[in-house]
Formats: C-alpha cells, sequence, structure tokens
C-alpha cells in the first residue's frame, strides 16, 4: 500500500474538515489525530497548506490563543465550511458507490 497516501491526498480536506468538525483545534492536534486514524504518512507540512487553503476559502474561523507561552491558531467550522463538509460526504457516497460497483464487476468477471 505505498501509493495509499498519494490516493488519499485528494480526500484529505474533507477529512481535515470533519476533525475540524468536532471541536475547535489546531494544526499539531489534527495532525496527530489524522495518524491515529491510521494516516501515518501525513506530515504537519500537509495539515498547514490545507488549513491555509480551508481559511482561503473562508470555510474556518480562526483564533490564536497562548496556551503555556505558546500561540496556537485554532480552526471552528463557520456555516460555508459546514455545508463544505456535508457535500464533500455526499461526494464520497457517490465515489464510494462508484468504486465498490466497478469492484463487483471484476469479482464478477474473475469468477466465470
Amino acid at each position: 500500500m505505498n501509493n495509499t497516501t498519494e490516493m488519499l491526498k485528494g480526500l484529505l480536506e474533507g477529512v481535515v474538515l470533519s476533525i475540524i468538525s468536532r471541536k475547535r483545534t489546531y494544526g499539531y492536534e489534527i495532525t496527530k489525530q489524522l495518524q491515529g486514524m491510521g494516516f501515518h504518512g501525513i506530515v504537519d507540512g500537509t495539515v498547514y497548506t490545507i488549513l491555509t487553503r480551508l481559511e482561503r476559502r473562508n470555510l474556518v474561523t480562526t483564533k490564536r490563543c497562548i496556551e503555556d507561552n505558546v500561540v496556537r491558531k485554532y480552526y471552528a467550522l463557520n456555516k460555508a465550511g459546514q455545508n463544505e463538509l456535508k457535500a464533500f460526504w455526499q461526494r464520497w457516497e457517490h465515489v464510494s458507490e462508484l468504486l465498490n460497483n466497478a469492484k463487483e464487476q471484476n469479482n464478477d468477471k474473475n469468477h466465470q
């Protein structure tokens, strides 16, 4: 599964939106959550690139906080972000259905 990370890059934005939807959070915490979900090849730089893109698209609100003498930028979903997350899951359901159909057709062909 060496190419898994490449396949997931297009999906990571939606997964990051999903993480942010659960609670206000910051980049390093998002990276750790992704790694805990099994996205082992994901690094901070990838997450921060996604966060910058989400911010530019006005899907998140940000707030800087100081905790233990560390400034962290927290992200929360706004209404547009919630709508985008909903649309992401709808797109995922559609793509997932297409892939499952293709897999079933391939399995049927191999068993003939």
